[in-house]
């Protein structure tokens, strides 16, 4: 019985709707074309892994995001509601199932790669709660090993205090956590031609 899973929480990759600080500067089809690169590179990133979830938003996006499923991989739509309702559905959802590690990766930081995802699920095994940091003060990945609703109310979202909000309010529940490495989340066309000359892309 498959016991853990990774979910990418993706948007249709529709002009004028994704990485809108990067088409402020760049234009609404270079932002998009740029969001697709991303996925591109995580999905490819996590080719290896057989149990891959995407959750896509809008919940009629399922046909437009096809070309990031691979044999193996579901898709289902995120719902309704705010960021942390999202998170909180897909981890109650999962874990209905019966599995035993669930670990959620958003699509703005192309720099996730297999041995993060790996290193995450190795660590919910001894660890309740695993967070990957993000330099803007959200995070990049979050696990859990058991829902968690209390994690994704009264947190300011898309603001910098996401990760510190969360991590007080996992300590106040007692949990053992562990941190993963700080990565960049790509927002704007700054970042994006930083990780681009880091990365080679």
């Amino acid at each position: 019985m498959q016991t853990e899973r990774v979910i990418v929480f993706v948007k249709a990759p529709r002009m004028g709707t994704v990485k809108t600080r990067i088409a402020q500067t760049a234009g609404a089809e270079r932002a998009c074309a740029i969001y697709r690169q991303m996925v591109d590179g995580i999905v490819e990133n996590l080719s290896a892994f057989k149990e891959v979830q995407l959750r896509f938003t809008p919940d009629d996006a399922r046909q437009e995001i096809q070309e990031w499923l691979r044999d193996g991989w579901s898709a289902q739509p995120q719902g309704s509601g705010e960021l942390g309702e999202r998170l909180d559905r897909a981890f109650q959802e999962n874990f209905a199932e019966g599995l035993k590690r669930v670990a959620i990766i958003g699509s703005d930081c192309p720099e996730v790669g297999t041995s993060d995802v790996r290193a995450a699920l190795s660590e919910l095994k001894s660890h309740d709660l695993v967070v990957g940091p993000a330099v803007d003060g959200g995070y990049w990945l979050i696990g859990l090993r058991a829902p968690r609703s209390e994690l994704f109310r009264d947190i300011l979202w898309s603001s910098d205090q996401v990760l510190a909000q969360t991590l007080a309010r996992a300590k106040t529940l007692g949990l053992r956590i562990q941190l993963l490495r700080i990565l960049t989340d790509i927002d704007t066309e700054k970042d994006w031609n930083a990780y681009v000359r880091q990365s080679g892309v």
